[in-house]
């Protein structure tokens, strides 16, 4: 087994600490609950015995094509011009389908009874919303683990992704349902010191961030805090109820990288945050979905932040 370094214990610990915190702040409501799964009767299989959506748990509203924008904010090495990074800004359109896996998925055990459980496979494809380009596209899985005793551990939902960078990643976390709108946070873009955990204060370094136009579409002051794109996207709404799914690549899961990523521009870990929000019309009810998600990104001795935000519709 590899020796833990004292770094990455401190990653550890971080990414545990993560999920401790954001789900105490999303839960804060009294009527907060854990989304339950519809387990069937008897000896009727998963994916037979109950409707999707009870089966599903908290990925039971995914299903079918969410269309909307967003917001994408990254900074990358730029050797190639003769500087220390580029900051690129972009607003966004994307599309993210959710199709369920059409049975139940059985893992064997050794130390208790098989479990077996649902999922999701799902493409998101993200569009640069100015100039039309490409930026993104990605399939992945989506799967909600029930509690099991070896380990011992409560239910989690997990996104399994790969991206054609040259990413793979696994993220694991918890799901639960809180009356009225998502608590959105603020969240910094700031980049950090890599050894003293320090916010880059060099006079000049970050001139792109404090000078950067943004978008059209795109809030003032989303640079510093890209999740006003997402308080934007709920004001004057009526939501009911939000499903939160809260997952990290620590302290269970991890980011895998090409050999050319790791030694230019090393993802080191994922944290996002989904909002699955019913929202009040006067027509009836839609469903919105939003999503905050920082992947870190280490080059030049700091860490970067890469961050993703969107409002999306179920169409």
């Amino acid at each position: 087994m590899p020796r833990m370094t004292d770094e990455s214990a401190v990653n550890l610990t971080a990414g545990a600490r993560y999920l401790e915190l954001e789900v105490e702040r999303q839960g804060l409501d009294e009527e907060a609950r854990q989304v339950q799964v519809e387990v069937p009767e008897g000896v009727a299989p998963r994916g037979g015995g109950a409707a999707l959506e009870a089966e599903l748990g908290a990925l039971g509203k995914l299903p079918g094509a969410w269309v909307g924008s967003g917001f994408n904010l990254i900074a990358r090495p730029d050797k190639q011009h003769s500087r220390p990074f580029f900051l690129e800004l972009n607003a966004t359109t994307e599309t993210l389908e959710f199709t369920p896996i059409s049975g139940p998925i059985p893992n064997r055990g050794s130390r208790q009874d098989d479990i077996s459980f649902l999922g999701l496979t799902y493409l998101q494809r993200i569009s640069d919303a100015v100039h039309g380009g490409g930026l993104h596209i990605e399939p992945g899985i989506w799967i909600n683990v029930p509690p099991t005793e070896a380990p011992h551990a409560p239910g989690s939902v997990v996104r399994m992704a790969t991206v054609p960078h040259g990413n793979s990643l696994l993220a694991q976390g918890k799901a639960f349902t809180v009356k009225g709108p998502p608590k959105i946070d603020t969240i910094s873009s700031t980049p950090i010191v890599v050894g003293s955990g320090k916010p880059v204060s060099d006079v000049g370094y970050l001139d792109p961030y404090l000078k950067a136009k943004l978008p059209p579409g795109v809030p003032k002051g989303s640079v510093a805090d890209p999740n006003l794109f997402l308080k934007e996207g709920i004001k004057g709404k009526e939501i009911t109820e939000t499903e939160t799914l809260v997952i990290s690549t620590k302290p269970v899961g991890g980011v895998e990288n090409i050999p050319f990523l790791v030694e230019n521009a090393d993802a080191l870990s994922m944290n996002a945050i989904f909002w699955i929000e019913t929202l009040k019309t006067a027509e009836g009810t839609l469903l919105q979905l939003q999503y905050t998600q920082t992947v870190l990104l280490r080059f030049d001795g700091i860490d970067w932040p890469h961050i993703s935000v969107a409002t999306l519709i179920k169409f």
